[in-house]
């Protein structure tokens, strides 16, 4: 076949076999998806992996049979990798008995044997399951300028917006063969080209906008566009600590849901918008004002899709993406506020929090303190993928809420803002 993209004689002899069969349909597939895109070479991967596909769900037997040919190859990936989160947890997520029957043997029967496969092939540990790979305390943290191939739409423009990392918005399995080849086709999010704003986002609200919903609004509308966010800043100051990052966390993945953004820059804030300031901007940028109107609007334009709108929530997720340490201490300082204000002693609705299996473990050892109250509160810790619960037909049919953007776009449950949701979930309902 005649490719597009240009090889070198060591990448033309992988193409042709010298390092087996299975290497050989690697690089192929990697070069048949980069000339999809337009580009021109390969480029070294500079960090580690991390793989969206963690889930053994039955139907994915393609996913298990590549699993199998690379492993028979002997091929693993250059560097060890983490993965999106497991999908379930009986101790913490409580299920009646027909919902495992679904959990494990119509949809996740394969996670144990998967679990074997992802280890031969180069998962971290055993505990790197989470889609926050990026937290100091799972150790998958990429820097300024590391070119990565990573999947997970949450994680890539957390990595590029706030660490200044390079990533396109992959999909599964071509991640696992960027990080088994050690490069990644070059084009988009790779560039300096792709990497620059084709709109300006002005933020002009009264106070500190809800990242999700902030996020949500900069999504619809810039779908796969980089936006160059102005006027963030005032409310998130010019320092990307702890609570900035988390409040960025959170509206990025509201960006890649609830349109498809893999960048974003923050005026003053974000590592390329310090760095090079408006010149990240296009000539022919278009203008999107984003004040209080705009943001109530967007709100309250979220369909419910409950069976019956009119129904109490059963259940309560906090966590989509997984919550960081700073966020478990404050959701812990919020839950004993609202408690307190209601003259109550522990949560109304069961509520479960997420957040990545080594964070819980920072919490649980270096805060036992906010630990031991937020397990008090009859608030649930888990590290599973909330949406990985509500893929259950069962469950999906419960009214569930939750304060992530992601979460409401992928399934069935209803969005509140954190406020709200505090409220809700110590009261036990509307």
């Amino acid at each position: 076949m005649n490719y597009k993209m240009k090889l070198t004689p060591e990448e033309e002899a992988i193409l042709n076999g010298s390092q087996g069969p299975a290497m050989a349909k690697v690089i192929k597939t990697l070069v048949l998806y980069g000339d999809a895109f337009g580009a021109e070479r390969f480029v070294p991967v500079t960090a580690k992996g991390h793989l969206v596909t963690s889930f053994g769900i039955s139907i994915l037997k393609p996913v298990f049979s590549i699993m199998d040919e690379l492993i028979d190859g002997g091929l693993k990936a250059q560097q060890p990798f983490t993965v999106d989160p497991r999908p379930i947890d009986y101790d913490n997520v409580k299920c009646n008995p027909l919902e495992k029957l679904i959990f494990n043997k119509i949809l996740y029967g394969m996670q144990a044997p998967y679990e074997v496969q992802l280890k031969k092939l180069g998962l971290k540990s055993s505990k790197s399951f989470t889609c926050t790979c990026y937290m100091d305390e799972v150790g998958n943290v990429p820097e300024k300028g590391d070119v990565l191939s990573w999947a997970e739409s949450s994680a890539v423009v957390y990595a590029n917006s706030v660490l200044g990392a390079r990533c396109n918005r992959n999909s599964g399995i071509i991640e696992l063969f960027g990080g088994i080849l050690g490069k990644v086709p070059e084009f988009d999010l790779l560039t300096d080209e792709g990497r620059k704003a084709k709109w300006i986002i002005e933020v002009k609200t009264s106070k500190r906008p809800e990242a999700q919903v902030l996020g949500s609004a900069i999504g619809l509308k810039v779908m796969e566009d980089v936006p160059y966010i102005k006027g963030l800043d005032n409310f998130l100051g010019t320092e990307l600590t702890d609570s900035v990052k988390s409040y960025l966390k959170d509206m990025g993945a509201a960006t890649a849901s609830n349109g498809a953004v893999g960048l974003y820059h923050v005026e003053n804030l974000t590592p390329e918008a310090v760095e090079s300031g408006a010149a990240l901007i296009n000539d022919d940028a278009k203008v999107y004002v984003i004040d209080d109107a705009e943001l109530d609007r967007v709100k309250n334009n979220y369909p419910i899709i409950w069976k019956d709108k009119n129904a109490q929530p059963e259940r309560c997720f906090i966590g989509c993406p997984h919550l960081s340490y700073s966020q478990l201490c404050e959701w812990t300082e919020r839950f004993e506020t609202e408690l307190k204000k209601q003259s109550k002693t522990k949560v109304g609705l069961r509520t479960i929090m997420t957040s990545a299996p080594e964070v819980i473990e920072h919490f649980k050892k270096d805060n036992k303190e906010a630990y031991d109250k937020l397990m008090g509160f009859g608030v649930k810790l888990t590290s599973i993928c909330p949406l990985m619960y509500m893929n259950n037909p069962l469950c999906g049919k419960k009214p569930v809420i939750t304060n992530s953007n992601k979460l409401r776009t992928y399934t069935t449950s209803r969005y509140f803002t954190d406020d709200e949701i505090t409220e809700i979930a110590v009261k036990g309902g509307f």
